[in-house]
């Protein structure tokens, strides 16, 4: 029975080596890690926190009652799927508090729930099975089951999973999973493996937040130039040490400004900008997912340049929070533009479901 906190992965740089059969690979889905509780007609989605996710989604009820064993709890992702593949920004918009608007976005951005391990089954609890024999039982669970429920691909193939975490990121996947076929369920525990894409960009450091605790900045704004000389907010590089905000105090205060009518997001400190943002995306705007949390930050000149590591880029912003590796004082901050991304090719998304390159498919 709910609750149940989902075993969980730590980065490594590259899948592991190791004879044919020790580890299975399966691709790393970009969406919300849910953990499904079915007995009979009742389901509960689990989320990674425990909170439950069933409200949010319902139209995977009715599909996961089709799909699964009558008394069983599966992990797995649930996934949006846009035209470029899958889409995180709109599965973020799902968790709205209105039933009213759950209900509109479940028709419009409709989820799947791709299923990648079996819990417990019937009356067995299956956490002290090795996983080869949960996967061969989530498999026979699985049979015949139809979208939105998917089962996730896997091999022990190192090779494949390699060719899979170079070609499934143009579907919108995070990188490949390495997981010990003699492996037990170990809630809440890092006892698997990811290998994640990691790349570089040089960006113009144009404001930062103070830490929540007031001994410094907490997170740097990192920003690119368009074509026509307008500088865009990617994101953000946080995650800095007690010693470290206090270095960067130091770092950042010569170029602390208030002059915001020459600085190119000065408009954004304007309330009246905030009310007229439709997205909250902008600096200082306030966040859809939380209006009290404050989102103000101080100005600093465009002036800076910092070298950040990001995995991948969505929409023009950062998908996760980047990282600070080096200060940049070699470039000029005109030189950082949108040329410098990545810009992974796309794939069919439902190429990377089946992890077969060969099938011709639509998704």
């Amino acid at each position: 029975m709910p609750p149940l906190l989902p075993m969980l992965a730590k980065s490594t740089p590259e899948l592991p080596e190791a004879p044919e059969g020790e580890y299975w690979f399966e691709p790393k889905w970009d969406g919300f890690r849910c953990i499904v509780f079915r007995d009979g007609d009742d389901i509960e989605l689990g989320s990674r926190n425990e909170k439950p996710l069933t409200r949010y989604f319902p139209e995977l009820l009715e599909p996961l009652r089709a799909a699964l064993p009558d008394r069983c709890v599966v992990d797995g992702e649930v996934v949006v799927a846009g035209p470029n593949g899958l889409d995180f920004d709109a599965l973020q918009q799902r968790i709205h508090p209105a039933k009213s608007r759950v209900d509109l976005l479940a028709g419009e951005t409709p989820a799947s729930f791709v299923a990648f391990d079996l819990l417990a089954l019937d009356d067995r609890s299956l956490l002290e099975v090795p996983l080869a024999e949960r996967r061969a039982l989530l498999e026979q669970a699985l049979d015949g089951a139809d979208a939105p429920v998917h089962l996730t691909p896997g091999t022990f193939d190192r090779a494949r999973a390699t060719d899979w975490f170079s070609r499934f990121e143009g579907a919108g996947l995070d990188g490949v999973m390495a997981k010990k076929a003699d492996g037990t369920y170990l809630p809440n525990k890092r006892a698997q493996l990811k290998v994640k894409h990691l790349r570089t960009a040089d960006c113009v450091v144009a404001g930062f937040r103070e830490h929540k605790s007031g001994d410094g900045p907490g997170s740097l704004m990192l920003g690119l130039y368009d074509d026509e000389g307008r500088l865009h907010n990617l994101g953000v590089a946080s995650s800095f040490s007690a010693a470290r905000r206090a270095e960067l105090r130091d770092e950042l205060a010569p170029y602390v400004t208030t002059d915001f009518s020459s600085h190119p997001w000065g408009q954004w400190m304007d309330e009246a900008a905030h009310a007229s943002n439709e997205t909250g995306r902008l600096p200082g705007a306030v966040s859809r997912w939380n209006a009290k949390k404050d989102l103000s930050f101080t100005l600093l000149r465009p002036e800076l340049v910092t070298e950040v590591a990001y995995e991948r880029v969505d929409n023009g912003r950062f998908r996760h929070t980047a990282r600070f590796q080096r200060w940049r004082t070699d470039k000029e901050p005109e030189a950082c533009t949108f040329e410098q991304l990545e810009v992974v090719p796309p794939i069919e998304l439902s190429l990377a479901l089946s992890g077969d390159r060969d099938r011709d498919t639509t998704a």
